[in-house]
């Protein structure tokens, strides 16, 4: 999605209740899943974590550097999701933590036989089309943004688990199984971004290909379902399924991302924007700008020009 979005975060730890400044954890065990909440009060490096399930972590506030897989370090963020596999040892600086800003995080530990009873229900009712193509969690992935709906099942999920419901086991094995489909759509979402798809074998590969070439025209369902071979019913079901969003959403999505491009030009004026990316309509051009990144064009292109 164009923006990322931030869980709610849950209270601070009282003061008096820290067991420590650094990574203070809170422990939330249920059946199937064990949801950890990590608060760090002052700057620390290298501090050693790892969990003997996979675990998907999720940042709340402040500002983590990321060292993972013995790949290069990275700044971790509100709004950003990390997969870890089972023992598999993170290492993390907290450079800016302190009393009056600390971090917090989450890290969700899930059950491994959860997530394979979910991939194996979804591969079984919800086969994907073309040779090799399964649901399946891609660890090689595994850093992400968070959009709308990813975030709201992280709320539910933390909700659930801190919540004192006696069904509340059962109402989190159920949404364990929508997070694991949001993270796989949303890693989906991304390899497509990065153009990871040429080679798929993908039957939306050809469709995602033509967006992306013609992103300044206006492009209709009937064309993108012949791209991939496929009814217009069956692509719209196929493709909202693969990406957790519709044709029409991820087009929009393209077309303000071009746009963010063009507007990193300080004299480019919003309505070449605005028809560049397709937008007959300056004003609703700049409607929808506004609702998917929070400022208006013109604002954009100042604060990037200020930059």
């Amino acid at each position: 999605m164009a923006i990322k979005v931030s869980p709610l975060s849950p209270a601070l730890t009282d003061e008096k209740s820290l067991k420590t400044l650094v990574e203070n954890r809170t422990i939330f065990s249920l059946e199937h899943c064990e949801l950890n909440i990590f608060e760090t009060y002052q700057k620390s490096d290298l501090v050693p974590l790892k969990f003997n399930d996979l675990v998907v972590t999720s940042m709340l506030r402040g500002k983590k550097i990321m060292h993972l897989f013995d790949e290069p370090q990275f700044e971790y963020l509100p709004g950003e999701t990390v997969i870890v596999p089972s023992n598999v040892e993170m290492k993390i600086d907290f450079p800016e933590a302190s009393k009056d800003n600390p971090t917090q995080c989450i890290a969700l530990a899930i059950d491994h036989n959860i997530i394979t009873n979910t991939l194996d229900f979804l591969n079984e009712k919800y086969p994907k089309e073309g040779k090799g193509n399964h649901w399946k969690l891609d660890h090689e992935n595994y850093f992400f943004y968070n959009n709308v709906d990813l975030a709201g099942t992280i709320n539910k999920l933390i909700k659930e688990c801190m919540g004192t419901s006696i069904t509340k086991d059962a109402l989190a094995d159920l949404t364990l199984q929508e997070l694991i489909i949001r993270i796989i759509q949303t890693q989906t979402t991304k390899r497509f971004d990065q153009n990871n798809y040429l080679d798929s074998n993908s039957p939306i590969a050809p469709a995602i290909e033509y967006i992306k070439n013609n992103i300044r025209e206006t492009i209709n369902l009937k064309d993108l379902s012949d791209k991939a071979c496929m009814s217009t019913t069956s692509f719209y079901r196929y493709f909202k399924r693969e990406l957790g969003m519709s044709p029409i959403e991820f087009i929009l999505n393209e077309k303000i991302k071009f746009a963010k491009k063009l507007l990193s030009n300080p004299n480019v004026y919003i309505n070449e924007v605005s028809y560049a990316t397709g937008f007959e309509d300056c004003n609703y051009f700049i409607r929808l700008f506004k609702k998917y990144e929070g400022v208006t064009p013109k604002q954009y292109q100042l604060m990037n020009y200020n930059g």
